[in-house]
């Protein structure tokens, strides 16, 4: 069951209160020193804790992980290949015009 903190409207002081999901926030709640019966507000606390990135997820781990990271670096070295190749042909290409050109 989880702990909720309320605080007092009129003292500010604040305690913690186990209550169900399914029951509704609290308007008022015994005062712990007096016994007497006054009004609260809900405090909402931050988050202790937070996941960021992949990995905390049965879905996200194993071979889309690594799929991810060894398609991008076989992307990488075709694109290298592919810009060399595209030189190596018109470095070819330029040659093989200028060989044309000084026959004529």
């Amino acid at each position: 069951m989880p702990t909720y903190v309320y605080k007092f409207v009129e003292t500010g002081e604040t305690i913690e209160v186990q209550q169900d999901f399914s029951e509704d926030s609290l308007t008022e709640a015994m005062h712990p020193v007096d016994g007497t019966m006054r009004p609260v507000k809900k405090v909402f606390l931050p988050v202790g804790i937070t996941f960021k990135g992949g990995g905390f997820y049965k879905t996200d781990s194993g071979k889309s992980g690594s799929s991810t990271a060894s398609s991008s670096s076989s992307s990488s070295s075709s694109d290298s290949s592919s810009s060399s190749d595209s030189s190596s042909s018109s470095s070819s290409s330029d040659s093989s015009s200028s060989a044309s050109s000084s026959a004529d």
